[in-house]
């Protein structure tokens, strides 16, 4: 069956996109069949690979809301393992037509289960917020993973995610589990970065993954080319610490220590 992930941080800009994005791409070129869904109404997952948002006709929109089929809107992109599940702006006016639906909190679950099995991995890319599209994400998925940016106040808001996904636990998805926290943006000049890295290590212990991703310009210019890091410059930092983000979700060890090169390569390639 097939390992539903929801990447959520109600905080915006920090590195949920791009995670999905360049995360799915990697498990798909291991070789896994991927689907990711863009459920965040900015649809920057859909841009990012390679989709003109403004001219999507099926979306997670109908899915939620006019019952279509999840494969009726799903498109494959790069490779034949990955497949999307695009957004547009009709999303917006989701969480207010969701209200009045019954079990709206399980619109995107009941709209899985005839097709997780279809894959080996599904990456959601949560919106910033913790409404009713969220809440849909947690309680569709196994696993949170939640990217938490090297920056001040970066722990500031977690203890109510945190406090959302205990209430979604217990009323909602009993099997849902914390995948891990993953630290992006890090610029490894700065004291800053140290120090939030320290922090989250004592708060969420094990739950830390190992790899870490920097603050990169490639990473950041990546999206505007509707490209993962891997097809606009697979040699760049950005592009080998995702792949060990993959690596270490499949429970394949990392052969060189990425973390120490990011350290050594400026931040700013």
């Amino acid at each position: 069956m097939g390992k539903i992930i929801a990447v959520c941080n109600q905080k915006g800009g920090v590195g949920k996109t791009t995670t999905v994005v360049n995360l799915g791409y990697y498990l798909a070129h291991k070789g896994k069949n991927v689907l990711i869904i863009d459920l965040d109404p900015q649809a920057n997952a859909t841009s990012g690979l390679g989709l003109d948002k403004s001219k999507i006709e099926k979306s997670i929109y109908d899915i939620l809301i006019n019952n279509l089929k999840p494969n009726e809107a799903m498109y494959e992109v790069n490779m034949p393992q990955l497949k999307l599940i695009p957004s547009n702006i009709h999303l917006t006016g989701a969480e207010v037509e969701l209200v009045s639906f019954m079990n709206r909190e399980y619109r995107l679950k009941q709209a899985l289960k005839d097709i997780v099995n279809e894959f080996d991995f599904v990456l959601i890319d949560s919106p910033p917020s913790l409404g009713i599209l969220t809440i849909n994400s947690l309680a569709a998925c196994d696993f949170v993973l939640i990217p938490v940016q090297c920056e001040y106040y970066a722990l500031e808001g977690l203890s109510q995610l945190l406090n959302t996904i205990n209430l979604v636990k217990e009323n909602l998805n009993q099997n849902l589990e914390i995948q891990g926290v993953l630290l992006t943006m890090a610029d490894y000049r700065t004291n800053l970065t140290s120090e939030v890295i320290d922090e989250a290590k004592r708060f969420f212990k094990e739950k830390v993954f190992k790899t870490i991703i920097p603050r990169s310009i490639k990473l950041s210019e990546a999206p505007g080319f509707g490209k993962p890091i891997h097809l606009y410059d697979k040699n760049s930092i950005g592009a080998r610490t995702y792949l060990s983000l993959a690596n270490e979700i499949l429970g394949e060890s990392v052969v060189e220590d990425i973390n120490q090169i990011s350290m050594q390569q400026t931040v700013l390639e």
